[in-house]
Formats: C-alpha cells, sequence, structure tokens
C-alpha cells in the first residue's frame, strides 16, 4: 500500500508569499493566463519522490533528517519568472535566487539520502523554481507573463525547515512532517 506521492521542499515565509501574491494579482486575469496555484501550496520543490509504498517511509524518514543537518545554510529570494516548455508553454514560475548553489547541494543531499533508503527520486535535473500555474492543454498561453513578472518578489529569507509533503490528487498539499535546517540550529 502506498503513502501517496510525496515531494520535499521548502516553503517561504508569509512575506514572500505575499510580495508574489501582490504580483501575480497584477496578471492574474490577463487573458492567456495559466491556472494559479493556492498561495498555500507554494513552495520550491528539492525533490520528487513519487508514489512511495508505505513500508519506504521507515528507512526514509530516518535517512533525511541528517541529510538536511549536514547541508549548509541557504538564503533564498524569489525573483523574476520564467517558463517549462519552449513550443508550448507548461508551467509558469518564478525564480529563486541567492544561495542557489547551497540549495543544489541540499537537493542533492536529500535525493542521495532517499535513493539510499530505497526510495526512486524523480531524475530530472535539479532547477529551482517556485511554480505559478499552469496552462491547460487548451487555449492560448501567453508567455509575455514572463516578462509582467520580472523583478524581486518580497524579501530574502533563510530557509529554516525542509518539509516532506504529501499531494493528494485534487487537493491541497499535506505536511507529513519536517527537519529543521542549519538556519534554525
Amino acid at each position: 500500500m502506498s503513502v501517496g506521492r510525496l515531494f520535499l521542499g521548502v516553503a517561504p515565509p508569509a512575506a514572500a508569499v505575499a510580495a508574489l501574491v501582490a504580483a501575480v494579482d497584477r496578471v492574474r486575469d490577463d487573458p492567456g493566463a495559466p491556472r494559479w496555484s493556492a498561495p498555500t501550496d507554494l513552495h520550491v520543490t528539492l525533490a520528487f519522490l513519487g508514489d512511495v509504498p508505505r513500508a519506504g517511509l521507515s528507512g526514509l524518514l530516518p535517512a533525511l533528517g541528517p541529510a538536511v543537518a549536514g547541508s549548509p545554510p541557504v538564503t533564498l529570494q524569489l525573483t523574476g519568472a520564467g517558463r517549462f516548455g519552449s513550443r508550448r508553454p507548461r508551467v509558469l514560475w518564478a525564480g529563486v535566487g541567492g544561495d542557489v548553489d547551497a540549495l543544489t547541494v541540499l537537493a542533492d543531499r536529500l535525493a542521495a539520502a532517499a535513493r539510499h533508503a530505497g526510495v526512486p527520486v524523480d531524475e530530472r535535473p535539479f532547477r529551482p523554481h517556485l511554480t505559478l500555474g499552469r496552462w491547460p492543454g487548451a487555449g492560448t498561453p501567453d508567455a509575455a507573463l514572463v516578462d509582467r513578472l520580472a523583478g524581486d518578489h518580497g524579501p530574502a529569507w533563510p530557509v529554516t525547515e525542509v518539509v516532506l509533503w504529501r499531494s493528494p490528487p485534487g487537493r491541497p498539499y499535506e505536511r507529513v512532517t519536517g527537519w529543521p535546517s542549519p538556519h534554525q540550529a
């Protein structure tokens, strides 16, 4: 039996989310806008684990704490925007600036810990971003939204926790557990 689709990530603080929501509100109803992510679901994914068997949690959970604790402190800032999908955009995202190299080290450590615990990890290269919205298959996406979302979105913020989330179909993400980052130590 599975515990569901799981991923590891960090959530920006309320001030960064508020600034990002204010930027999105300026373009929210523009023609060609995506289906926007709920503010409560905004996060930076560090590792996507997929559908994890219940038995896989027993080895996974104890492996992740040391991976987080052994990582360098990370300070991030949401900045700019981009899209995935060259011919037809599918995802609109906010960029991540700041200690991106340290964030990549953290993501790599988490992926290695999960693999060592026997939990497969999505093999796509780590590209730090925060998904703002997704364009459905129909309609004409407005790729110019990227330009209208230029600039920094809120203050820089220290990553204080890495969270394991469940992604139930059609519902908000559910927090499973979390680990304090070196900024909290």
